[in-house]
């Protein structure tokens, strides 16, 4: 991509952040909604801060005029479980403050001359911003509906849901992308072949539906079900649960249903290997087209409608190096803890439907819209 697109795809996703952070209510910046996270308010300077800290001191070698906020707003967090971050709202800037400090991080990079950001260092910031947008809806659907605004999807009627199984034939699958295929990220190089017994998957992925099955057998509650699976809290408000969306559930749940069934959850090559066959990659629920699902039917491809667990452990690809620019974007999560998702969500930006793209999340995390589908030994 050229550096002016690139600055252009800048531009465009700053409004769409600005454009989220103002559908909530002012009070709502100091809340924490998800316990392992920051303060919202982070999240309004942490987006300036990642581009001043590396276009502004890095690619233009620029002095810091706000250092306090440089460091403040630099990094977020992903705490192991039992060591929630406990610091007051009090400690926190204001919000007029931190506004000032995004308008000055924008005007000094706005006026660098062209040429002067390498290309690589544009994308960095452009993915991350738009992978951060997606995040804040995770969090945005945590807080009381009094702090926020948007649009509640409308009842549909469900739709019959034909689940089959797909062969999918013996053979290799590329994951990974080779250097000078253009952007990626360090966990998604070197290209590499992995082999593939056959087998088959789901059509779709699993509905709400048919994981009421596993909860009338004893199967645990999806986090965004409410009363008993009555209703389903979608991203601004809740409905009466649609059985034909697709389930949204943590690593485990999603283990423990395919067991259940007597099947497993794809490993990362499987997938891989069905999307490609699937094919419709650009014409899936994704791109913030809407905020939520549609039924399963209406899907044509694996990406999109929700990610999807596989599993994986998310782990290093042979040849891996993780970039001297930003070294724990990857590396801190190769633990174990951390479980591959392929696909896309209704939330998830364009630009990371690609098919070497892979997200990561710990099992029992609940705040993430993510789905599966089943495969069964052949």
């Amino acid at each position: 991509m050229l550096e002016e697109d690139l600055r252009d795809r800048i531009a465009e996703a700053r409004a769409q952040s600005d454009a989220l952070f103002a559908r909530l209510a002012p009070q709502a910046l100091l809340e924490r909604p998800i316990p392992e996270r920051h303060r919202l308010i982070f999240y309004l300077g942490h987006l300036e801060a990642f581009d001043w800290n590396l276009l502004g001191r890095r690619a233009l070698d620029r002095p810091s005029f706000h250092p306090i906020f440089d460091r403040l707003f630099a990094f977020g967090i992903d705490p192991p479980p039992g060591q929630l971050p406990q610091e007051p709202a009090s400690e926190w800037p204001g919000e007029d403050e931190v506004r000032r400090y995004v308008d000055a991080v924008r005007e000094r990079l706005n006026q660098a001359p062209a040429g002067s950001i390498p290309n690589e260092l544009l994308h960095v910031a452009l993915e991350h911003r738009l992978m951060h947008l997606e995040t804040l809806c995770y969090a945005i659907q945590q807080l009381p509906p009094e702090q926020k605004q948007g649009p509640v999807p409308a009842e549909q009627p469900a739709t019959p849901v034909p689940q089959r199984m797909v062969c999918i034939p013996a053979g290799a699958v590329a994951l990974g992308r080779e250097p000078g295929e253009g952007f990626g990220w360090d966990n998604e190089f070197s290209r590499h072949e992995v082999y593939t017994p056959g087998f088959a998957i789901q059509r779709y992925p699993v509905t709400n539906g048919e994981y009421q099955e596993f909860v009338r057998e004893g199967g645990t509650l999806p986090p965004f079900w409410l009363d008993g699976g009555r209703y389903l809290h979608t991203l601004f408000g809740q409905v009466p649960l649609p059985a034909d969306w697709p389930v949204y559930v943590t690593w485990t749940q999603a283990d423990a249903y395919a067991r259940w069934r007597g099947w497993r959850l794809p490993q990362e090559a499987e997938w891989q290997k069905a999307a490609a066959l699937f094919a419709h990659r650009d014409s899936g629920n994704f791109g913030f087209r809407r905020f939520d699902p549609v039924p399963v039917t209406q899907q044509p491809g694996l990406t999109g409608n929700g990610w999807e667990w596989t599993g994986t452990p998310f782990a290093p690809y042979p040849g891996f190096h993780e970039f001297d620019f930003y070294p724990n974007y990857s590396q801190p999560f190769f633990d174990g803890e951390h479980y591959v998702l392929k696909g896309a969500s209704p939330v998830t930006a364009s630009t990371l439907t690609r098919p070497s793209f892979r997200n990561w999340f710990r099992r029992d995390y609940p705040y993430i819209y993510a789905t599966f589908r089943c495969v069964e030994e052949r």
